[in-house]
């Protein structure tokens, strides 16, 4: 095993430890060297699980990948390992595409709005702040901080239990996908 990948894996995994020891934010904001985005792929995704069924994939565009950098920035700043950020790209994924949805409409699910389709009426924040990629991925990871042990949960019953959908299995798709473009762009 090489020694970047090594670290990188040990990284991971004091991340996930200390954060359940700890009870709160993780303060890493030392510099770390440019390392192979599928190692870090590896080691970000064993350290909870290995996707679950079937992976979909959607090829992005500017905004999304600009959403997925956003997803990336506020997980950073809310001191959360990689593992939060893969948790809330797939959360995306799956309710906009990385799509930052304004109301819909008629084809609007009541009145969810964003990247994370988030409802106002739940209290997730005024429709300004929901469609602030930044304010609507700290309202995220608020919620899943909330979740005792989601570290080590499937991705998808982590997502469920912040997001509560009709469709809780759903999020498990996007695990992949989500990893890669941590991987990516997590030291970008």
């Amino acid at each position: 095993m090489n020694t970047i990948f090594r670290k990188s894996v040990l990284s991971v995994a004091g991340l996930a430890f200390a954060g359940g020891v700890f009870a709160g934010p993780i303060a890493a904001h030392a510099a770390t060297p440019a390392v192979d985005a599928k190692a870090v792929a590896v080691a970000v995704q064993s350290a909870a699980s290995k996707p679950q069924g079937e992976q979909s994939r959607i090829p992005l565009n500017d905004e999304q990948t600009a959403n997925v950098k956003a997803i990336i920035a506020a997980t950073k700043k809310a001191g959360l390992p990689e593992r939060a950020a893969v948790i809330s790209i797939a959360t995306s994924l799956q309710e906009s595409k990385l799509e930052n949805l304004g109301h819909l409409g008629d084809r609007n699910d009541h009145d969810s709005l964003g990247l994370f389709q988030q409802r106002p009426s739940s209290g997730w924040g005024t429709p300004e702040q929901i469609t602030d990629p930044e304010y609507s991925t700290t309202a995220f990871l608020k919620g899943l901080k909330q979740v005792d042990g989601w570290q080590d949960m499937p991705l998808t019953d982590a997502a469920q239990t912040v997001q509560v959908s009709a469709y809780p299995d759903a999020y498990a798709q996007w695990e992949q996908q989500a990893a890669d473009l941590v991987a990516q762009h997590w030291n970008s």
